[in-house]
């Protein structure tokens, strides 16, 4: 199983689109993304690069995996 590893807010923002989550609003340099079945928003800055953590919690609140998420990352 590959490493995760930063990447650019823009990819994640393809990523989380795909996920089938919707814009919200933005907060300072913070994008905030729902979908109906969540229990919370998904939420990042536009960093050059968002951390690993930031992915891993996002992540969880999807439930996606961490596969699921590379392979969805290869599709797009």
């Amino acid at each position: 199983m590959p490493a995760l590893k930063p990447i650019s807010w823009k990819k994640f923002e393809k990523f989380v689109l795909y996920a089938g989550c919707r814009f919200e609003r933005k907060r300072g340099d913070h994008r905030v993304y729902n979908r109906e079945d969540l229990k919370r928003p998904v939420i990042f800055p536009e960093d050059k690069e968002i951390p690993v953590f930031i992915i891993r919690n996002n992540l969880r609140t999807l439930s996606i995996s961490h596969n699921e998420y590379l392979a969805i990352l290869e599709k797009i």
